[in-house]
């Protein structure tokens, strides 16, 4: 039997969807990015609060978005190895998190990739 979903759960399904029906490349990225930095913090919430589901659901968001970005990657250049080498340590912080979770770790993860999606939006004029 499936879950319903939360009326939360189903306006973000929602808003997600709308957005990457109508983004490019570099909007796919930054919303994969949005998504990841919303999940851990998510999950670092539901770990104070003490809600395993909600925990678990977002690491499990957070891996979907570090998936997504590996599979954007493309090339062997220097700029796709660091990409790739980014998204396994990401990857591994997240995966390390659902057995001993680590919250100052998911923190520094979360604080790094917001401030790399606020350089993405400022360096490729997605600010409107």
């Amino acid at each position: 039997m499936r879950r319903r979903l939360s009326p939360v759960e189903a306006y973000r399904r929602v808003d997600f969807d709308a957005r990457v029906n109508g983004a490019g490349p570099v909007e796919l990225v930054h919303v994969c990015y949005e998504h990841l930095v919303a999940a851990l913090g998510t999950a670092i919430h539901a770990h104070r609060r003490g809600d395993n589901g909600l925990k678990s659901r977002s690491l499990t968001r957070a891996l979907t978005a570090i998936t997504a970005l590996q599979l954007g990657v493309t090339g062997d250049s220097g700029v796709a190895r660091a990409l790739n080498q980014l998204y396994d340590a990401a990857r591994r912080t997240v995966l390390d998190s659902a057995t001993a979770f680590d919250a100052d770790g998911l923190e520094i993860l979360r604080s790094d990739f917001a401030e790399i999606g606020q350089a993405l939006l400022g360096g490729n004029g997605l600010r409107g």
